[in-house]
């Protein structure tokens, strides 16, 4: 039987299955990303091995940050909160283990403290959400680099300072559109570690 499905289709398909692992699912990535990748490098894109998908990464990168900040913040929202503990990826929980594992699972005044920072951020840059490449990081490390960030003081209280109490930065302003700026490419840093595991441990292993 003979298939209704060109070439150009094929790519499409293992474009939309590979970016699930590097960027995790998103509507976005379905609709706007891979028709625009499929018009800047072509149909014909070679996907055989993951070496192929670096240049795939950074072409990516290169066509978000040209998309108009509603568009880019959609994007960045199809990754996990900092310390969301359930309904995450293979890839997104290895990530934010930080080297923790089951039997020494993130203490849980930890989580409750990214709760409310990751509240505090959303508050203060509306319509964002908090990204960063872990790299192997702690959870409790990556809430300090929320503090900085926040410029907030260092503390394991959840509820510290009222979320009320900050200010928000006004959505596309420059300080809003430079955290936008940041997170889209930390987003990159992120597919890039994940193109390196999948050299060593192949696409099945990663879905499992």
């Amino acid at each position: 039987m003979s298939s209704d499905r060109g070439p150009g289709q094929d790519v499409e398909s293992n474009l939309k299955s590979v970016f699930i692992l590097l960027f995790e699912e998103s509507d976005v990535i379905q609709k706007t990303l891979v028709p625009e990748l499929l018009i800047s490098l072509g149909s014909e894109i070679p996907l055989a091995r993951p070496a192929d998908f670096d240049k795939v990464v950074d072409e990516s990168i290169r066509l978000i940050h040209r998309w108009s900040p509603d568009l880019q913040a959609q994007f960045i929202a199809g990754h996990p909160r900092i310390g969301e503990t359930k309904n995450l990826s293979v890839l997104s929980s290895k990530e934010q283990s930080g080297g923790t594992s089951a039997a020494v699972p993130t203490p849980p005044e930890v989580l409750l403290r990214l709760q409310h920072l990751n509240a505090c951020y959303e508050h203060v840059y509306p319509g964002l959400r908090y990204i960063t490449f872990v790299n192997g990081r702690s959870r409790a490390t990556i809430a300090e680099e929320m503090e900085d960030k926040l410029g907030i003081r260092r503390s394991l209280l959840p509820d510290q300072p009222p979320v009320e109490n900050l200010v928000p930065v006004e959505a596309n302003s420059q300080p809003w559109l430079a955290e936008l700026h940041r997170a889209v490419e930390d987003v990159g840093r992120i597919a890039k570690s994940r193109l390196e595991k999948i050299e060593r441990e192949g696409f099945l292993q990663l879905r499992k």
